[in-house]
């Protein structure tokens, strides 16, 4: 894609060039991310709903019996996700081969949409068996139909979900690796943005319980749908 400024003349009348690079908008998602595991995690019995890697393990954990982890919320998560993706495939068949940037704010929108039903969820009914079972099923829903768009997307080092190989890619193509260290910086950006989700979501879920973490992330994403454009 152009690297070229909206400024620029051959730009400046594309639609798909206006509006924040994908490569802001997904670090945008990258801190969501953070956010939404943080509620997950540490606010519904140890079950991831945007790192289904981590939900694996614990699913593991979780049948093996180990203290605090449960295999039906797990099983939740992960069978929601994968539902999530599926429609995230479908939707990028069928909008995928139009403007880029219709797509991404069409699935930004729905995403946003599916965490605004959390919270509000959350705030009504705080502490319900079934709020945790509908936080964890819609959160990992959107997760997964995000997960798909994003990868049909191919921005290289931005899952914004997972960073096992992101951070295998700083390291091994790091000078001291032996590499150029050429995307450093977008993949530092990607760790940085997790990090600073998760910190905020754990202390909004610790001082402030689920529902606010979860209004942030639905405007966040939110703003990022109306704001993003088609181009890296």
């Amino acid at each position: 894609m152009s690297e070229q400024s909206s400024t620029d003349p051959k730009t400046a009348g594309d639609p798909e060039a206006r509006g924040l690079r994908l490569v802001i908008v997904l670090l945008g998602l990258t801190v969501v991310s953070g956010l939404i595991d943080a509620v997950s995690y540490l606010g519904l019995e140890h079950v991831f709903t945007a790192n289904m890697t981590g939900n694996v393990v614990v699913l593991g954990f979780a049948a093996a019996g180990a203290p605090g982890f449960s295999v039906a919320h797990t099983l939740t998560s992960l069978g929601s996700f994968v539902v999530g993706a599926a429609a995230g495939g479908r939707g990028a068949v069928r909008l995928g081969g139009g403007s880029r940037r219709t797509w991404v704010r069409l699935t930004l929108a729905a995403e946003a949409v599916l965490l605004g039903i959390s919270a509000v969820v959350a705030f009504a009914a705080p502490g319900a068996t079934a709020t945790a079972y509908t936080l964890i099923a819609v959160t990992a829903f959107a997760m997964g139909l995000r997960n798909a768009t994003v990868r049909k997307l191919g921005v290289p080092d931005l899952t914004t979900t997972v960073l096992t190989m992101t951070l295998t890619g700083l390291a091994a193509d790091s000078r001291a690796g032996g590499g150029h260290g050429t995307r450093s910086p977008r993949r530092t950006a990607s760790v940085i943005a997790m990090v600073a989700g998760a910190t905020l979501g754990a202390w909004l879920v610790l001082h402030h319980g689920l529902g606010i973490p979860l209004a942030i992330s639905a405007g966040l994403v939110a703003v990022l749908a109306v704001a993003a454009s088609g181009r890296e």
